[in-house]
């Protein structure tokens, strides 16, 4: 099978970060691959060990998403792309496009995904690529399975797939997009060979006007107008008195500060 795996570097939000003008200050964070993402490809790494063919990781970033990238080449990916982000920062719209160009030129069997970016939380860019691409996806996989179709029918993904009324199965016919939710898998760790043949393997670098983008596919969509810290929290209360003006009191704070009722 030839996989292509969506891959986004992200700012660890277990670190604290720093906002700067409405953007998260670049030196007061630690750069990590999207954790969804790094499901989605473990699991392309498993798919190709039980099927063989090949995975390519692909991003669109800045010039430090390569340590991204090939740290996904140290876990096992035979090759990756990074498609320059110039231009395209915060427009989704304008990096679908670009993954999207750079996936069909790959022609996959399989595309996979995070089911979000942690930094951001739309859940978008994915799904529009594949949009783009007109290929039928599942979304929020928490078990992925390829099959052959009957009677030498083309093969197709059942994914078991998380909803908020539970589990549900559906099948896909191949190529599909598939976005991993947490739970699919647990993502290996890149081994020194691993991290040493990555060194060697393929990376290429390409830019919008090369992936023949039109003006259309780079009009923003969305705009962000402002990044916002939450509001500092106030300190705790204790209320007095018996279980009754304790009631009582709880009362009149949820309908007088909290405005609940």
């Amino acid at each position: 099978m030839q996989i292509a795996v969506l891959m986004k570097q992200t700012f660890d939000t277990e670190e604290k970060i720093e906002l700067v003008g409405g953007a998260v200050a670049e030196h007061s964070v630690k750069y990590i691959i999207n954790p969804y993402d790094e499901y989605a490809l473990e699991e392309a790494l498993r798919l190709r060990e039980a099927h063989g063919g090949s995975v390519t990781v692909i991003s669109c970033g800045p010039g430090r998403a390569v340590e991204a990238l090939r740290t996904g080449l140290a876990m096992g990916a035979d090759e990756a792309v990074l498609i320059a982000e110039d231009g395209l920062a915060g427009n989704d719209r304008a990096i679908a496009a670009a993954l999207a160009a750079a996936v069909k030129s790959l022609q996959p069997d399989l595309l996979l995904a995070g089911l979000f970016a942690v930094d951001r939380g739309a859940g978008s860019v994915a799904l529009q690529a594949a949009e783009l691409l007109g290929l039928p996806h599942a979304s929020a996989a928490l078990k992925l399975e390829i099959r052959d179709g009957a009677g030498g029918g083309g093969r197709t993904a059942v994914v078991e797939r998380d909803t908020e009324w539970g589990v549900e199965t559906v099948e896909v016919p191949l190529p599909a997009l598939v976005t991993a939710q947490q739970g699919l898998n647990e993502p290996r760790y890149p081994s020194l060979p691993g991290i040493m043949k990555a060194k060697r393997k393929p990376l290429r670098e390409v830019t919008a006007a090369e992936l023949g983008l039109s003006a259309d596919d780079l009009a923003p969509r969305t705009e962000r107008v402002a990044l916002l810290a939450p509001p500092v929290r106030a300190a705790g209360r204790k209320l007095a008195g018996t279980p009754g003006e304790q009631a009582a009191q709880l009362a009149e704070l949820l309908q007088r500060e909290a405005k609940l009722f």
